[in-house]
């Protein structure tokens, strides 16, 4: 994997105001919405049933509870599988997830009777309303920035409340392009060649103590301020999101999920799980289930999406597709040329030749390749071929070229008279003849 799946983030920004800046567990009113694209979705029937929690056996089973939510699909490009789950403490689930291929997101709900469920809600439908089409993760950013604005302005207008707020994680995947962008401590992995990386840096305090060397990720999970995040959405107009683009393959396993997962499983059972669970629903099943029987403190979403085709499949089969075309035409346009060629020659000769017993005009040339005669009969005449000389026969036999019509009819004037010439002759001879005899014998009687 290129060293860009490490992305050096490291902005300096403001904390958040400190009336949204903890979690609170006791929200009012849950949301859970997933978004698809019915024009690139295949139903979830299309994808192969599986176990869920494999290896092993599952301590909770997450696919007969009844507080969660799952969206299963694929492209042609991408197969995914996605669940959220309100866990084991909270009455509410204020994650909201947004599967609308290529764009992924998981955006997880602050403020308890703020009504956060309410803010990740107005999240996701700002982010698939402006999101980009293609792997641009400038305009993937403005879209979390411009659904900060809408969450903002939507507790001004009475639809949630004031101090309301959010995280957002988003991605688009795009052939071997992932943009993504993110604020707060949402996260995205990316399991390349059964290694984990994490690609997201969490906008949060006890972040801020890792990076500092006082605290590890491992203590940063069960430290007491670990739900406090330094940016989110729905609280600062200036709010900004954190963006970038990264080079994946085909076979590339990426993770999106809430808090709720990655602060009760560590990454390295992130990693097998992700490794040993064959299809991206099987995997977001047994993530969730995991962050469930590790105690489900508060609501957990994962989105697992696989590259199935990073868009090298699709472009050797236009390489080759390129070639045979080029193949073709270096093949067929020759063939057309000399054919046009040809078939420009046929159109403009004329020749004499013989049609049964008389003469005829011909446009072609008398040739007949494999058969196909390359000349059509122009008109007929009424000379008859034996009148004419033997060498004039032979000729017209082999078809005697001229150069149009015009000079085909003057030649078989020609020949009709010179036909008629030798015949005169051919008659005065014999009169002649006859004149001869009879005075030959008129003086053989005297």
């Amino acid at each position: 994997m290129s060293d860009e799946l490490k992305p050096d983030i490291t902005a300096s920004f403001s904390p958040i105001d400190s009336s949204i800046a903890e979690k609170n567990p006791q929200p009012e009113v849950a949301f859970s919405e997933s978004t698809q694209n019915a024009d690139t979705i295949m139903p979830s029937e299309s994808i192969e049933d599986a176990p869920v929690n494999a290896p092993g056996v599952q301590v909770i089973n997450v696919e007969k509870r009844v507080n969660s939510d799952t969206d299963t699909g694929k492209t042609l490009q991408l197969s995914w599988g996605a669940r959220s789950d309100v866990g084991l403490i909270r009455e509410h689930n204020e994650d909201s997830f947004l599967v609308h291929a290529p764009l992924f997101c998981v955006c997880d709900g602050m403020g308890g009777h703020a009504a956060g469920e309410v803010a990740s809600a107005i999240a996701v439908r700002s982010i698939a309303e402006h999101a980009p089409a293609v792997a641009d993760d400038i305009l993937l950013g403005a879209s979390i920035e411009l659904a900060n604005t809408a969450i903002i302005d939507g507790a001004t207008q009475g639809v949630g409340r004031p101090g309301m707020g959010c995280t957002a994680t988003a991605t688009i995947i795009e052939n071997n392009r992932l943009a993504i962008a993110h604020v707060g401590d949402s996260r995205l992995y990316i399991l390349h060649e059964g290694t984990l990386v994490r690609v997201t840096h969490d906008h949060s305090f006890v972040e801020e103590l890792v990076d500092a060397g006082e605290i590890t990720a491992d203590e940063a999970r069960t430290h007491p301020s670990r739900s406090v995040i330094t940016r989110a959405l729905g609280s600062d107009p200036n709010m900004y999101a954190d963006h970038f683009t990264l080079d994946i393959e085909k076979g590339d396993r990426i993770i999106i999920c809430s808090d709720g997962l990655s602060s009760m499983v560590t990454d390295s059972t992130i990693e097998d799980l992700a490794v040993s669970s064959a299809t991206p629903q099987q995997a977001a099943d047994n993530l969730v289930a995991e962050a469930l029987a590790e105690g489900g403190h508060d609501n957990v979403t994962v989105i697992v999406v696989d590259v199935t085709n990073d868009g090298s499949d699709i472009f050797h089969r236009r390489v080759r597709r390129r070639a045979i075309v080029t193949w073709l035409v270096a093949i067929l346009v020759p063939i057309m040329l000399l054919t046009a060629s040809a078939w420009l020659v046929v159109q403009n000769s004329w020749y004499i030749g013989t049609n049964g017993t008389t003469v005829a005009i011909y446009q072609g040339v008398n040739s007949a390749p494999f058969g196909y005669k390359l000349s059509t009969l122009s008109e007929t005449t009424s000379i008859k071929v034996t009148d004419l000389p033997e060498t004039t026969q032979r000729l017209l036999e082999e078809g005697i070229s001229v150069s149009g019509p015009e000079a085909a009819r003057k030649t078989v004037e020609d020949y009709r008279d010179q036909i008629t010439k030798e015949k005169d002759e051919a008659a005065s001879k014999l009169d002649s003849m006859k004149t001869q005899d009879a005075l030959t014998t008129s003086k053989e009687g005297d």
